[in-house]
């Protein structure tokens, strides 16, 4: 049976000669994965059609979608979303590579979520169309988020009595947690004000230090790996760490 649904692409490995798989993030099905044939052939029509599955591209399908199956197909696909820097520009597809990686590591059953979807999707095209101090926030908004729509929200703000964010229970608290994932001070209030932000365009008027940045960032992650089983290492980091230093 075919169904049509918005999908974002996640990773793409080669499949065959000829073929790949494509980790997919759908709008009806969450996490999905499709073999899709013949975009390795060696002509220009195929070619052309493989960038359609970069990492972050958003696309309109249709698909033979089976819940007994780990591999289904698409059957039909054409741009959702056609980004105008995002595939080109090296600081926001690195940014994209970041927020596609960490999405995937998060989602570990298919089960559709179209408010994340949304979420997801309105990112990205966030991402393309944003300034240099929106892409640099970005991530951390991001992470901070995604945290909140799997159901793990940070609870409570920094002031001058909770001033210390207990990683491990997601929540500001008075005293210095007992264990060492926890984050305080000027890093604490970071993450209180953008906890407070509800639109992407605020995070134009934020201006952390580059230092700052790489200190939230990981403190994020280690946030959503406390929360998330196996959620494994963020290969892209390290690059993304390199293009805002």
């Amino acid at each position: 049976m075919t169904h049509k649904t918005k999908g974002i692409v996640l990773r793409t490995v080669k499949y065959g000669e000829t073929s790949i798989i494509t980790t997919v993030y759908t709008e009806l099905f969450g996490i999905q994965s499709y073999i899709v044939k013949g975009v390795r052939q060696s002509t220009k029509k195929s070619s052309a059609k493989s960038i359609y599955f970069q990492p972050a591209a958003i696309l309109d399908m249709v698909v033979y979608h089976n819940e007994l199956k780990n591999l289904n197909f698409i059957k039909e696909y054409q741009w959702g979303y056609l980004y105008q820097q995002v595939l080109f520009d090296v600081a926001k597809n690195t940014v994209a590579m970041y927020l596609t990686e960490i999405l995937q590591h998060s989602l570990k059953q298919p089960e559709a979520n179209p408010e994340l979807f949304y979420m997801v999707e309105d990112t990205l095209k966030q991402l393309d169309n944003g300034t240099s101090t929106l892409i640099a926030n970005l991530p951390l908004y991001f992470c901070l988020h995604i945290a909140g729509e799997l159901g793990f929200r940070i609870q409570g703000k920094y002031n001058s009595t909770t001033s210390f964010l207990d990683l491990q229970e997601g929540n500001f608290v008075e005293r210095k947690p007992l264990h060492p994932y926890f984050i305080e001070s000027h890093l604490a209030a970071a993450t209180s004000q953008l906890l407070s932000i509800n639109f992407y365009n605020d995070l134009e008027n934020i201006h952390f230090t580059k230092g700052v940045r790489r200190e939230l960032i990981l403190a994020y992650q280690n946030y959503i790996a406390l929360h998330v089983q196996d959620f494994g290492e963020i290969k892209s980091l390290p690059i993304l760490q390199e293009i805002f230093s």
